[in-house]
């Protein structure tokens, strides 16, 4: 990978362009321990050791940020009114400008995939490749064994839309039931209007796995933490049609 110093420098936060080149011609910046001033020199980040005032510096493409998203915050880059899941990162992170792939609604929580990689969100979204996401609901209503089935044949939304086939898993039965729903699409609130065209209300909706990856059970609500290169791995691979 190479690429201009000034390009390099901007991009992990050192300012912007003209910043970096005032950077640049005060010294503070070397390569292998070689002062360089031209903003347009070329440089190796996964070769080359870039110091700024001796400290050096990490360069990386692409960002993976698995974040724990609370209810009240919405899945966007920026809104006037609301809280978004970008303002709940660090500088260090937002320099990247990673954007949630796929939206959670704002009451929704749980696991919101956060990155600047186009293709891989694009791949993760695209209704051709299905990747399932799991979620764990809590209904107003008792969850029947025929709700199950019909779930499993697709359920007729009240814009007339049947839906996919979905996975649902009953974990508790009664006045209050608590479930796990498979999906492999991603309509507008549609666990929400699914539950509502069988009579029953969600009251609680966490999302805890998207394709392979699994909420991270140590995150407190709005915590994130970088995903590991075996679990971006995992997520690149993840374009096999569900069996759902």
């Amino acid at each position: 990978m190479i690429m201009r110093i000034d390009k390099m420098l901007s991009t992990i936060g050192f300012g912007s362009r003209k910043e970096v080149k005032a950077l640049l011609k005060s010294g503070a910046v070397k390569i292998e321990g070689q002062i360089v001033k031209d903003s347009g020199k070329h440089v190796n980040p996964k070769e080359q050791i870039v110091t700024v005032h001796g400290e050096p510096v990490v360069y990386k493409e692409f960002i993976y940020l698995m974040l724990n998203k609370p209810p009240g915050v919405i899945s966007a880059t920026e809104d006037s009114m609301h809280q978004t899941v970008i303002d709940l990162l660090v500088m260090e992170d937002a320099i990247y400008e990673p954007f949630p792939v796929g939206r959670l609604d704002k009451d929704t929580e749980g696991l919101l995939l956060l990155t600047n990689d186009g293709q891989l969100s694009h791949q993760l979204l695209s209704p051709k490749k299905h990747v399932p996401k799991t979620y764990f609901a809590v209904i107003e209503g008792e969850v029947t064994n025929e709700d199950v089935v019909q779930f499993k044949e697709g359920v007729v939304l009240e814009d007339g839309y049947k839906t996919l086939p979905a996975d649902l898993v009953i974990l508790k039965q009664g006045i209050s039931s608590d479930i796990e729903i498979t999906i492999t699409e991603g309509k507008f609130h549609q666990v929400k209007r699914m539950f509502e065209a069988v009579g029953k209300r969600v009251v609680y909706l966490q999302r805890i796995k998207m394709g392979p990856l699994s909420l991270d059970e140590t995150l407190e609500l709005g915590e994130y933490r970088e995903l590991t290169e075996e679990e971006v791995d995992l997520l690149k691979n993840a374009n096999v049609k569900s069996d759902l």
